[in-house]
């Protein structure tokens, strides 16, 4: 692994220096080669586990690696927090990745740091697993994601209310850098780093803008450039999340990544039963973060970071204008781009929608898809399955029949919709039944999974390897170890694959027998 480390160079404020604490027993649980491979990882390294579960608990540093746990603030639900920064992670450093691409390596559950605010900076086993999984389900469903490259037992017993495993999840992402880190500047009114963390940022995540100007960086023109690229890849998370049925739980500030992509798995679960006001975290008490609320909370999230920018935008105004003027000009610019906000997650929302009912113009079909959305939340029917049947019936009378009776007349006039964007075709050739859209189908194929990480299939993973580990993971085995590969590795396969079927896909289709009614998930801390 060649590790380096930009982050560093943006200065001892953004970071503290400190080493993960060393496990007492670690071993290897998980590793995920495919990603392994994109990260360039030798062969040689990957045959060593007893090395990778050095490396991967934070009981010895790769070579290169350099550990610091970095710095940010940060609204969690709705209240600031000065000072947050990572409580129980460790940032070893960057590799580069197949595409070129910087991409973090960051030890989650591996220690207190100075920011630990009185935590014990661990992990237990449940929560890693979790997010291994959940990610890997994220990112093979097309989501934006940050992803899992271990799991390591570490060989103590943590307390979470009751006795539990010890665990260490590496996590690679694009990078760390959140919302909250600007606002741990800004509200110490930081301006040097701020304007480094914007520069960083832009050469880091947006190099397009590098490249749109002979300005520098944190130019208005970069500043604002940056604020909208940053608008528009979270519009774009929220929009494939809602499209799978993911609800994250906690879209803290300091859970915003600028680089758009899933970070912090925590109390995330996933839609059953339709219901936009859908809420499972335990913490997320007046539903702020329910399943219909996540494109507004975006919104409010990306309006926290043009905040942020406000003070770089009034240190480079025009000093003829008196400081009210500034302030109002530099208000202007960014209330414009924060504006635009929900006429852009409109367009995109109402774009996914369409593709899952296979209409390429979902935006001139908006009152078809409010429609059909206000029946499944009115008939309490299961999200995934209902556009997987809708899917199905175009090439199966006796499922187009089943869907017809359920959802009546707006069936038919979706047909209608359909037919409007391409040729029928022949019912028959050669005697076989053809889809009627075959367009329609293809489209809708690519855009509504056939299985997802259902909540009660993983809570029976989870389950499952906390009891087979019990509360003595220092005599973790072998044998004990190769059940748990095999029971997650089982369902990893079915959910790797969640657009096309195969031999076990059907285990983990079926909805939970209550509906998911009294289901909750925990933040893990």
């Amino acid at each position: 692994m060649k590790f380096s480390n930009t982050y560093i160079n943006l200065g001892q404020a953004f970071f503290q220096r400190c080493l993960p604490q060393k496990s007492p027993a670690p071993e290897l649980l998980l590793w995920n080669k495919p990603l392994a491979d994109d990260l360039f990882i030798s062969e040689e390294l990957q045959s060593d586990k007893c090395l990778l579960s050095q490396y991967f608990s934070g009981s010895k540093l790769p070579e290169g690696a350099e550990s610091i746990a970095l710095a940010y603030s940060g609204h969690q639900f709705g209240h600031f927090n000065p000072q947050l920064g990572d409580g129980r992670a460790h940032l070893l450093g960057e590799v580069i990745d197949k595409n070129n691409k910087h991409r973090d390596i960051q030890l989650k559950g591996s220690g207190q740091t100075k920011f630990s605010r009185r935590g014990d900076g661990k992990c237990a086993l449940a929560p890693a697993l979790r997010e291994y999984i959940m990610s890997e389900a994220l990112f093979a469903l097309g989501v934006p994601t940050s992803r899992c490259l271990s799991v390591v037992i570490t060989g103590e017993t943590i307390h979470r209310g009751l006795a539990k495993s010890g665990a260490v999840v590496t996590r690679v992402a694009d990078s760390h850098i959140r919302v909250g880190t600007f606002q741990y500047f800004a509200a110490r009114g930081d301006i040097t780093s701020l304007k480094a963390l914007v520069d960083y940022s832009i050469k880091r995540h947006f190099p397009e803008i590098e490249n749109d100007t002979d300005e520098p960086l944190s130019s208005e023109q970069g500043i604002l450039s940056f604020l909208s690229c940053a608008i528009d890849k979270q519009i774009n998370l929220i929009v494939e999340w809602l499209r799978i049925g993911f609800i994250h739980g906690v879209m803290n500030t300091d859970n915003t990544a600028i680089c758009g992509e899933t970070i912090d798995f925590g109390p995330c679960a996933m839609l059953g039963v339709y219901d936009e006001n859908k809420v499972f975290s335990s913490i997320d008490e007046y539903g702020r973060y329910a399943f219909g609320n996540q494109g507004k909370i975006a919104h409010w999230n990306m309006a926290r970071l043009a905040d942020c920018l406000m003070p770089l935008l009034i240190d480079i105004a025009d000093k003829s204008l008196s400081k009210s003027e500034q302030e109002q000009q530099a208000l202007n610019k960014v209330e414009h781009l924060i504006h635009q906000y929900s006429h852009k997650f409109d367009d995109a929302y109402f774009t996914m929608y369409g593709k899952k009912l296979g209409i390429n113009n979902g935006v001139a079909n908006k009152s078809l898809i409010s429609n059909l959305l206000a029946t499944m939340q009115s008939e309490n029917l299961d999200y995934t399955k209902t556009f997987l049947q809708l899917t199905k019936s175009l090439s199966d009378e006796n499922i187009a029949k089943k869907v017809s009776n359920t959802l009546g007349d707006w069936y038919q006039q979706w047909l209608v919709v359909l037919a409007q964007e391409e040729t029928l075709k022949s019912t028959t050739q050669s005697g076989i039944q053809q889809s009627y859209y075959p367009l329609a189908e293809s489209l809708m194929e690519k855009n509504n999974p056939v299985v997802i990480p259902r909540n009660h299939h993983v809570e029976a993973i989870l389950e499952f390897c906390e009891t087979i580990i019990g509360h003595n993971p220092s005599a973790i085995t072998s044998s004990t170890k190769e059940v748990i590969n095999n029971k997650v590795n089982e369902f990893l396969d079915v959910l790797r694959s969640p657009y096309k079927e195969i031999a076990a896909t059907t285990k983990y289709q079926e909805t939970s027998e209550d509906s998911d009614k009294y289901y909750q998930t925990f933040c893990g801390t």
